[in-house]
């Protein structure tokens, strides 16, 4: 992840990445419940994924994807990044961690979860410092805000 440009400076970005790692650890937890055989256990953790993430994607699409949409430039990058939220927020709650083809899934789900993560903290975030004005960086916290009661 990025660490030259100095948006992880910034008070939004630094809760987008800070809601990553939460994100993050927790599937990571959940991996190795599966690794010791349980799924309960997993399961627990998979849905405290989906919460982080619901709050998190309204944050970021309400506010920041939102923001940054109108430039002709990024609308295709985002677009595909919410496509990438749809298709998780679907696939999360319809896992049966006790069939091995679904802990392959949710694997494999992590894994692409990292990249998408990389192509936000190292792509549009950095982006993001050059793109937005002042106003626009308010609209995206203030979306972020309603997000996260």
């Amino acid at each position: 992840m990025c660490h030259y440009c100095g948006c992880r400076d910034i008070p939004l970005i630094k809760e987008f990445i800070a809601e990553h790692e939460r994100v993050t650890d927790a599937a990571g937890d959940a991996l190795r419940a599966l690794g010791r055989g349980e799924p309960g256990r997993a399961r627990e953790l998979v849905a405290v994924m989906a919460k982080e993430l619901d709050s998190h994607w309204r944050g970021e699409e309400n506010g920041l994807f939102a923001v940054m949409r109108s430039d002709p430039e990024y609308a295709d990058y985002i677009d595909a990044l919410v496509t990438e939220h749809r298709e998780l927020a679907v696939l999360l709650p319809s896992l049966d961690l006790t069939d091995a083809a679904d802990v392959r899934t949710l694997t494999d789900a992590v894994q692409e979860l990292h990249h998408h993560i990389a192509k936000e903290e190292d792509g549009l975030f950095p982006a993001s410092l050059t793109a937005l004005s002042g106003e626009e960086w308010n609209r995206a916290m203030a979306a972020w805000r309603e997000a996260h009661p």
